[in-house]
């Protein structure tokens, strides 16, 4: 891919997204930073001697108890299907199939909230604002994600760019016309046209999202009405 590559190495760590172990109280051992997302991820170490990594909503420090399963309480942490949670409730990485793990809202700052149940379905108002329908088996964590600052850092110099494996990015309109389509023009120009690649194509792309998707009838009201 165009304008990736050279950055810092990095150890991935097994997040636990499935949350599977019912009824096991876990205490958490550490707080600790994550290179591959926003968020931080607390180390548990739980009650049968099992250690895991998990999403770090706020609030949650060292020495707290965490659990699983449907006896859990309503706290920071504790995960459940979304038929045992509470109305209003704030909630984050999110199920759409039960047993999948969590998939929505996962990012740091991230938040959810339980807006509605009826019958077998849930509704929830994603951080986009979309109102969709999950099954009220899936799973969902209690609280808001921490590590809400990461939406200011700036990162000061064009080295930590490089850090972060992204090199230099060249506009197109600073280019000539045989090195792409939006170069030249007499002086400093706007490009004159929607940003494209140097191919021709839209640099965003194209809308790729087919209409009547079998899962649009999963969404209450969507994220841009």
């Amino acid at each position: 891919m165009r304008r990736r590559g050279g950055g810092h190495k990095r150890r991935y760590r097994q997040v636990d997204f499935r949350r599977d172990k019912d009824g096991v109280p876990g205490v958490v051992s550490t707080v600790e930073y994550d290179p591959n997302r926003s968020a931080r991820v607390s180390l548990i170490t739980y009650a049968d001697g099992d250690k895991r990594y998990i999403l770090t909503p706020m609030k949650m420090q060292v020495g707290h108890v965490v659990m699983a399963g449907e006896e859990a309480e309503i706290r920071p942490g504790n995960t459940m299907s979304l038929s045992a949670i509470p109305l209003g409730t704030v909630i984050h990485s999110i199920e759409l199939k039960p047993g999948k793990g969590g998939q929505l809202a996962r990012s740091a700052g991230a938040q959810a909230q339980l807006m509605a149940k009826e019958g077998n379905y849930a509704q929830v108002r994603l951080p986009s604002r979309e109102v969709r329908m999950v099954p009220l088996a899936c799973r969902a964590t209690i609280g808001q994600l921490g590590n809400l600052d990461h939406e200011n850092i700036s990162l000061g110099k064009a080295g930590r760019s490089r850090w972060l494996g992204r090199r230099p990015k060249v506009r197109g309109v600073a280019m000539n016309p045989v090195d792409h389509p939006m170069g030249g023009g007499e002086g400093k120009s706007s490009g004159g046209r929607h940003p494209t690649t140097p191919w021709g194509k839209p640099t965003k792309g194209y809308k790729t999202r087919k209409k009547g998707k079998p899962s649009d009838r999963y969404i209450v009201r969507k994220r841009k009405s």
